[in-house]
């Protein structure tokens, strides 16, 4: 897996897709608060990994918290995170199975590479890609030429 480079000068309007959300299905993207933490955090390692949980426990040291999420009444569909690994970087981010393909995970995208760059950051780095043909597409990311050693080269991994 590589890590891949975002130029924050250039993300695509969100505005018309996060309202569309709303109005059709009941989803609002926020930041969550304190009091939400371990609900968050359990619902990530529940359906992602305890690795991913421990990151976004991470992002909950920073006010305001370093991740957004979708939600849906009191059901969360989603979540993305940033700087909760390394300065910079976004990520852990994952959708629900069942709420992918409406255009969930691009909004946490943009929302959180967005908070990146109102820090003061003109680029960012998504760490350890998987599916890097969808962070082009969703921002135009670009692969980093030898960056298969990253920061989560030699991860300890939680058991399953």
């Amino acid at each position: 897996m590589h890590d891949m480079l975002v130029r924050l000068l250039d993300l695509p309007d969100i505005s018309e897709a996060e309202k569309n959300l709303f109005e059709n299905h009941g989803v609002i993207f926020k930041r969550p608060i304190s009091p939400e933490k371990s609900i968050v955090v359990d619902w990530t390692k529940k359906h992602f990994s305890k690795n991913w949980a421990d990151e976004t426990e991470v992002a909950f040291a920073s006010k305001p918290v370093n991740c957004f999420i979708a939600q849906r009444g009191q059901e969360i569909l989603g979540f993305a995170c940033f700087e909760s690994t390394a300065k910079n970087f976004f990520g852990p981010t994952g959708v629900l199975t069942d709420q992918r393909g409406k255009g969930i995970g691009k909004i946490l995208l943009i929302k959180a590479l967005m908070a990146l760059k109102n820090m003061g950051y003109t680029y960012a780095i998504i760490g350890g890609v998987g599916p890097a043909g969808y962070y082009e597409q969703a921002v135009g990311a670009k692969i980093i030429e030898k960056s298969e050693k990253s920061i989560y080269q030699n991860l300890l991994k939680q058991p399953k």
